[in-house]
């Protein structure tokens, strides 16, 4: 007799964006159905088997029905999840997540052409210490505010997510254009466009894995490319636009140009794959009752702390909180240091350019070997030697050559391109794929904690901005990474061991 148990549901999407209802286990289980039909579609995999029990009797077995029995194994596990690949519909999908992920990751990306300006224009008397709390605040709230919008993408999907993302984000940006002092620029900044970074930022990511699993992290790292494609435009636009409309109105065209590309995202982005179980009493309960039951389910319970006592979660969290955090305090301090070795403001912006455009093949040629030949760990170890090695071989001995700093951005941009990009793949290949969004999004609040950190001890060993202080943060910024790489190895160690495999 098959076992009637209660069972956890999940709902599925089809192409029509018709929801089914499967009945599942946490991990690995049984799943009753009884129609043959309802996973058609659905992206599970069932295996059945149909027994016919027959009586020796032939009277009895006239008399009485024959008994079909189902037992059906569903495991969430993305070895039992069937994926497009690819088709019309899963591409229009990352097409929108590549047009969102322009402004989103393209202004973390384009960080130090803002710094840049207003350490010298508005913030001039301030700290690079000070300053630099701005970006690590705007960090730090766009990755912690990133858990409640990968919980609620997990069971509601990424529309509303994503249209409150964008309208706080191009706000933000709107907003920062009239600041003026410090805590203008944090509540501008640091807060509001932080807030709808974290909004926009899981779903965008998050939907590409509902379509993809042998070609995720080419996937992903053509989508997260617009991240790149941003970082390349946005320091142009605002190069161009600073000495003709000042900075207040470069911000709000900028900002209309994130709205714009924020309309293709709300238009395309739709997912597959959702965790929401239908409450039959929702229509019964009070006002009171459903706000305790969303705060329960999006503040309270969103952080997957059981995660964190994986060591293979755990590993891969630190190691991306340390590699990303070294990225920013490059990315935030690289244009100033440029002009505190005599170069122009345009100059360092066309540092920022170059890192982004190589960033570009950095982000899809090692995505791609990463889906083909080397797997997604073994790939971001190396990017992130070879971001170690430029640093410490080109940019700290001989940053003063204008010619080296051109060739330090071409290969850093080309080696970090792989850092933001393949760390939401790493993070689903020790993942379900239906609780990616909730990892993904616990994963980075430790991130954004980390950020909180080390970003500001960036800003405070610049110090006086002397030569000699930027040479140490490029010192520190390298042991960031070391510590990054050590990280994704221990990770890798606790997933395959010591093999020499493809992971």
């Amino acid at each position: 007799m098959t076992d009637i148990s209660p069972v956890p549901k999940a709902l599925k999407k089809d192409d029509d964006g018709q929801e089914t209802t499967i009945e599942l286990t946490n991990l690995t289980g049984t799943s009753h159905q009884t129609n043959n039909n309802i996973a058609k579609g659905s992206g599970f995999t069932l295996h059945t088997r149909n027994t016919e029990t027959h009586s020796n009797d032939r009277g009895l077995t006239e008399s009485q029905p024959t008994i079909h029995e189902f037992e059906s194994t569903v495991s969430l596990l993305d070895e039992d999840l069937e994926f497009p690949e690819g088709g019309l519909k899963a591409n229009l999908v990352v097409f929108g997540s590549f047009m969102g992920l322009v402004p989103v990751f393209g202004m973390v990306n384009s960080a130090g052409a803002i710094e840049a300006y207003v350490s010298s224009h508005q913030l001039a008397n301030v700290g690079a210490s000070a300053v630099s709390w701005i970006f690590s605040i705007n960090v730090f709230i766009a990755f912690s505010s990133g858990v409640f919008s990968g919980s609620f993408f997990d069971r509601n999907g990424a529309r509303a997510p994503m249209s409150i993302g964008a309208v706080l984000f191009s706000a933000g940006l709107f907003a920062t254009g009239n600041a003026k002092n410090v805590y203008q620029f944090v509540l501008a900044f640091g807060v509001v466009n932080g807030l709808g970074l974290g909004m926009m930022m899981s779903p965008l990511v998050g939907v590409v894995s509902h379509y993809f699993k042998k070609n995720r992290a080419t996937a992903i790292s053509c989508a997260t490319t617009g991240g790149s494609i941003g970082g390349i435009v946005f320091p142009l636009i605002l190069r161009a636009l600073y000495p003709k409309v000042g900075f207040k109105w470069a911000l709000r065209i900028l900002s209309f140009i994130c709205l714009f590309c924020f309309a293709f995202s709300l238009t395309l982005v739709k997912e597959r794959l959702s965790n929401k179980i239908d409450d039959e009493e929702e229509g019964t309960q009070t006002r009171s009752s459903k706000l305790r039951k969303f705060i329960k389910i999006y503040l309270l319970d969103i952080f997957d702390y059981k995660s964190l006592l994986e060591a293979k979660f755990a590993f891969c969290t630190l190691a991306v909180a340390l590699s990303e955090s070294s990225l920013m305090v490059i990315i935030i301090n690289f244009p100033s240091y440029a002009i505190k070795r005599g170069f122009s403001e345009n100059t360092s912006y066309l540092l920022i350019t170059i890192v982004n455009t190589t960033g570009v093949l950095g982000r899809y040629i090692p995505g791609y070997m990463a889906d083909k030949f080397l797997g997604r760990f073994n790939v971001v170890i190396l990017t992130l030697i070879g971001c170690l090695l430029v640093s410490f071989i080109l940019w700290l001995p001989f940053g003063y050559n204008l010619k080296i700093l051109y060739s330090y951005a071409a290969l850093y941009g080309f080696c970090s391109g792989s850092i933001l990009s393949l760390s939401p793949v790493c993070c689903g290949q020790i993942s379900r794929t239906d609780q990616f969004g909730k990892r993904f999004s616990t994963m980075y609040l430790i991130v954004a904690l980390v950020m909180l950190i080390c970003i500001p001890i960036g800003g405070a060993v610049i110090g006086d901005g002397s030569i000699d202080r930027y040479n140490k943060m490029i010192i520190y910024a390298g042991m960031l990474n070391v510590g990054g790489i050590i990280s994704y190895f221990l990770c890798r160690y606790a997933c395959v061991g010591l093999k020499l495999c493809k992971f």
